[in-house]
């Protein structure tokens, strides 16, 4: 087993356990570092492989608490832009794309580290708006989920109903991404059968995560990681 193949799966499990602990933030961890190791096409395919598969385990519970109608109208949209996002990506410089995915990643790390939110009350006009942005931001750099948890986390739903919805929408956008990245042929047996040896490790460290978050305290937890990202991503978008 080569250093290239053991940092990678040190760094999906560091991003499953970070997951498991704070209930997000896998494929913002991940994303960066798996660009320089691996590149971005294979970053964007093993992230969406893994938080799909991290995602599906909670799906059934999600699916009675959803509000669909909030999801429809991010959702649909998010759909259909996931395709251009996935254009860019696998037409821009590897090196722009690094930059890319680190960027987003910096800022939605920053964002969230402020704890900033959606002002206003969710509209319908303004989820289409959201979904469009984030299927486009999942498609080119597999990070999608933070801005719809600014979104939605300034809407009346209890946070369950909120991570329901997060649920669902991560599985089906990710799911679209990664059935767009088969049909232009992004996605290679081999390539196909490491991400799905490496959602393994990603899903057993999440379940570790999971465990050690009844140990920890959720606020200062959530605050390291999203520290330990925006550190990450910082040194990955000067690298």
């Amino acid at each position: 087993m080569d250093t290239t193949t053991l940092a990678t799966i040190g760094v999906v499990a560091a991003g499953g356990l970070v997951r498991g602990i704070t209930g997000f933030g896998g494929a913002m961890l991940m994303s960066p570092l798996l660009s320089i190791l691996i590149g971005p096409v294979p970053t964007v395919v093993t992230a969406l492989v893994l938080e799909t598969a991290a995602a599906l385990v909670t799906f059934p519970d999600a699916l009675p608490k959803a509000r669909w109608r909030t999801l429809a109208y991010l959702t649909l949209p998010a759909i259909a832009t996931v395709p251009i996002g996935g254009y860019l990506l696998l037409t821009l410089d590897p090196a722009i794309a690094r930059k890319l995915i680190a960027g987003v990643v910096m800022a939605f790390s920053l964002m969230l580290l402020l704890g900033l939110r959606y002002n206003g009350t969710p509209r319908r006009e303004t989820s289409i708006a959201l979904g469009s942005l984030v299927g486009a931001l999942l498609g080119a750099t597999s990070v999608g989920a933070p801005p719809v948890v600014l979104y939605l986390l300034s809407g009346p739903d209890p946070i369950a109903v909120t991570r329901a919805n997060l649920t669902i929408f991560v599985t089906a956008i990710s799911a679209i991404g990664l059935a767009m990245l088969t049909v232009v042929g992004a996605i290679t047996k081999p390539l196909g059968i490491s991400a799905l040896a490496l959602s393994i490790v990603f899903l057993l460290a999440t379940w570790l995560g999971g465990k050690l978050f009844a140990r920890l305290s959720e606020t200062y937890v959530r605050r390291f990681a999203l520290m330990l990202m925006l550190g990450v991503s910082g040194a990955s978008f000067i690298v």
